[in-house]
């Protein structure tokens, strides 16, 4: 049996693709999809300096597109896209920009719908991502490791109250990272960690005092 590459499944006439501007654009919008967990009605794509540049050509758009209606990477759907019921389904634009101070292979999701959301990733290489910026919120999310992401009041005891939950299953925490708009105001916090999380540590944090925002963001498969 043939072994398929990136290039068979994205499409034979493109240049390329390569692993930064297919894979992971695919991977950005994955996770892009499980961070606002519902299908937006509209979303708008914000491509920069490579990404914007060479994407049309190595399928960015079509990757960023797939990986926000559920497709993994090597789908073979992915070519066409465009022509799906899904697509078709959501209203969605693209645009293209440079900006020096963004990463080579940066993008934008502008997410419409229920809630309205901006999420900011970049492609890091070798279909590797990280997502950096949700909202106003500075994050650290790059789909190697089961995370949970909370928007909350920013105020004493809430890093303790919820590693609490989560130590007393026994669950190691690999990183923690929070950030805030302003003292007593609006916070984040994004917690990698080791191993799967139970729904009843989700719900638990859910009943959680001044927690406005809960996000289950399972790992992306290798």
């Amino acid at each position: 049996m043939k072994q398929r590459s990136l290039f068979d499944v994205i499409s034979p006439i493109m240049t390329g693709p390569s692993s930064s501007h297919t894979a992971g654009a695919v991977r950005l919008g994955l996770l892009a999809k499980k961070i606002y967990k519902e299908t937006p009605k509209k979303v708008t794509f914000t491509l920069y300096n490579s990404f914007a540049q060479t994407g049309k050509g190595h399928g960015t758009d079509k990757g960023l597109l797939a990986g926000l209606l559920g497709y993994k990477v090597d789908s073979e759907i992915i070519k066409n896209i465009f022509n799906t019921k899904e697509a078709q389904q959501i209203e969605y634009t693209y645009k293209f920009e440079n900006n020096i101070d963004r990463h080579p292979n940066a993008v934008d999701f502008l997410l419409e719908g229920e809630i309205n959301m901006s999420i900011s990733g970049n492609s890091v290489g070798a279909g590797n991502v990280e997502i950096d910026k949700i909202d106003d919120f500075s994050t650290k999310i790059s789909g190697e490791y089961n995370t949970l992401l909370l928007f909350y009041k920013d105020k004493p005891g809430m890093i303790s109250k919820v590693s609490t939950l989560i130590q007393a299953e026994n669950i190691n925490i690999a990183s923690l990272d929070c950030d805030r708009n302003a003292r007593g105001q609006t916070a984040s916090m994004c917690i990698c960690l080791d191993s799967e999380i139970p729904q009843k540590i989700i719900q638990g944090i859910e009943k959680i005092e001044d927690v406005y925002f809960v996000r289950n963001i399972e790992k992306l498969e290798a």
